[in-house]
């Protein structure tokens, strides 16, 4: 809801959000937007959630591998399908090559699924993506257009990364404050989140409603194809049906925060790129719900 309250007043006011692609002492706002909700994610995790890979290797290696396998193809294939314009392009890939989102761990719980696993993959293709996202973007559009792996590497290492240990830190020398935190940080992701979106639509108000029709049918196709293929993998990799249930989720859940912030960052020229990652995250938390009663009615989550 509040995200599409923000959405509504960019379109209707465009400029009132300007500020989100702004500067800040020479940082781009949105990283420094993105690296509070990674903040807050960091501050719900614990060194057991990394760990986890050693007690569940099968499904944590089943699910990370098809987040940066399959999502990444199907981003590719969908622009090559499509002939999306080289801004949507990147945005696009962008959204496939980064790591899962946070918000995959409430919609796993709501559909009755492995809420650890969840965490955990959430948690460790997070920690790898600063190696991953470069090189599989990279492999993808290197040879489309030009830009700096390492650079990007590091930008992922700052908005990451950094955060993610200072939450870590936080929550393992102040377990309880954290707990108490832990109420609020839901909605202040969610407005952070709506901010970063309205600030990109609102920038790119004509341009998206000029090809709005294309893109939101990619989106959704990139989202729905994610999810079934994410189950259909781990149902043929013999995980039971929770299991099933996670990796699916975990796998339409992207963080498209940091694929907005990597496109603003490393594709400036490039203004339509960070539209995919926005309208992603509008998507993802619509279908999210509905996924998640499609899970529950019509499958046994009892195995």
């Amino acid at each position: 809801m509040v995200i599409l309250i923000a959405i509504l007043i960019s379109l209707i006011y465009p400029s009132s959000f300007n500020w989100v692609l702004d500067e800040f002492m020479g940082v781009n706002l949105i990283n420094i937007l993105l690296g509070l909700i990674i903040f807050a994610m960091g501050t719900t995790l614990k060194l057991d959630n990394f760990l986890n890979v050693f007690k569940s290797p099968k499904e944590i290696l089943i699910g990370v591998s098809i987040q940066y396998f399959i999502m990444p193809l199907i981003s590719f294939a969908l622009a090559t399908l499509f002939s999306l314009d080289l801004g949507l392009t990147v945005g696009l890939i962008l959204v496939g090559t980064v790591p899962g989102g946070t918000a995959s761990d409430l919609i796993t719980f709501l559909a009755k699924g492995d809420l650890a696993l969840s965490v955990s993959l959430t948690a460790v293709s997070t920690l790898i993506s600063p190696i991953l996202t470069p090189i599989i973007t990279l492999l993808l559009i290197g040879s489309t257009i030009s830009f700096s792996p390492v650079d990007m590497f590091i930008s992922i290492f700052q908005i990451v990364i950094i955060p993610i240990a200072m939450g870590l830190f936080l929550n393992y020398r102040f377990p309880k404050f954290c707990e108490k935190l832990n109420d609020f940080l839901p909605a202040l992701s969610s407005i952070v989140i709506a901010t970063i979106v309205a600030g990109v639509i609102g920038a790119n108000k004509e341009a998206i409603i000029s090809s709005s029709l294309i893109i939101i049918v990619v989106i959704i196709l990139q989202y729905s194809l994610g999810t079934l293929l994410g189950f259909v993998l781990a149902y043929l990799s013999g995980v039971n049906t929770k299991q099933m249930i996670t990796i699916a989720i975990e796998i339409a859940f992207q963080n498209s925060g940091l694929s907005t912030s990597l496109a603003k960052t490393h594709f400036p020229d490039l203004t339509l790129a960070t539209v995919p990652g926005a309208l992603y995250s509008v998507w993802q938390n619509f279908a999210g719900s509905i996924l998640a009663y499609i899970f529950t009615r019509y499958f046994n989550n009892d195995v």
